[in-house]
């Protein structure tokens, strides 16, 4: 088994390949030098059990067209806490709607929704968290805080994938016993925002053993915040540290390192 968390510019994707050659993905963005719909095919990748969508932005989904195009998707998992109509809304109050977006909503309304199953990936568990659309009392209108938060445990790790979701989003989270319950034995954090600092949030780590994780995972090839140069000191204070390519690493860029993975 093999999570790989690919360099795609400033967008996401991570693929999680299992031993019996069924695959996740979360998320499709792509850059110049990067495209899920080239790449995984290349791999030998034809179709995928299940697409993750943690955040409905733009640089989380801009392959997605290519991608479909390419490989046999089965299922979608995105957050349920938002219908197609009122995602389009939200994004038609935004600008234009983009093709990647468009494809976006149309398989929200013809694939199905929230399909993992352990019989296609045995020994591997997913749970996922979720704030809802709306206006009210633990309420969102913004997509970085109706992100989905992944939770994949597989071998010796448990890693977290949690999308763009801010600060007011994570402690609307932490309110569920559940969602703290499952930080708890986390040893990989994939950093909310590509790391920047309005995606950190210190009471997540007060429920991790210890408040410290193995690494920290930033998914961003360019600066585009200074704070994701200064966050990084931030996270490194939550790391104990991993041996990576001859040294100990306590946070992994693919601005950095580029593409690389992790095994059980």
């Amino acid at each position: 088994m093999r999570l790989t968390i690919h360099d795609v510019g400033r967008g996401s994707c991570i693929s999680f390949i299992h031993n019996n050659g069924n695959a996740m993905l979360w998320d499709c963005g792509h850059s110049k030098g990067g495209r899920p719909s080239v790449f995984l095919p290349n791999r030998g990748i034809s179709s995928i059990q299940n697409l993750v969508i943690t955040s409905f932005d733009e640089n989380r989904i801009s392959d997605l067209l290519e991608l479909r195009s390419s490989i046999d998707i089965s299922a979608l998992i995105k957050n349920p806490g938002i219908s197609a109509q009122e995602l389009r809304r939200l994004k038609e109050a935004a600008g234009p709607v983009s093709a990647a977006m468009e494809s976006m909503l149309e398989m929200m309304g013809s694939h199905t929704e929230y399909a993992f199953s352990p019989l296609d990936f045995p020994d591997v568990t997913l749970n996922m968290y979720h704030n809802n659309y709306g206006t009210g009392y633990g309420e969102f209108t913004d997509t970085n805080n109706l992100s989905l938060v992944s939770f994949l445990s597989f071998g010796s790790r448990k890693v977290i994938i949690p999308g763009d979701i801010e600060r007011d989003g994570w402690l609307s989270l932490l309110k569920n016993p559940d969602f703290r319950n499952e930080l708890c034995d986390v040893n990989v954090f994939v950093a909310s925002h590509g790391g920047k600092v309005r995606g950190y949030c210190p009471e997540v780590f007060g429920c991790i053993k210890n408040e410290k994780v193995e690494c920290v995972i930033f998914s961003s090839q360019f600066i585009e915040e200074t704070t994701q140069v200064s966050s990084v000191y931030v996270y490194e204070n939550h790391a104990t540290g991993i041996m990576f390519d001859g040294g100990v690493r306590y946070v992994l860029t693919t601005r950095n390192d580029g593409t690389f993975w992790l095994a059980p």
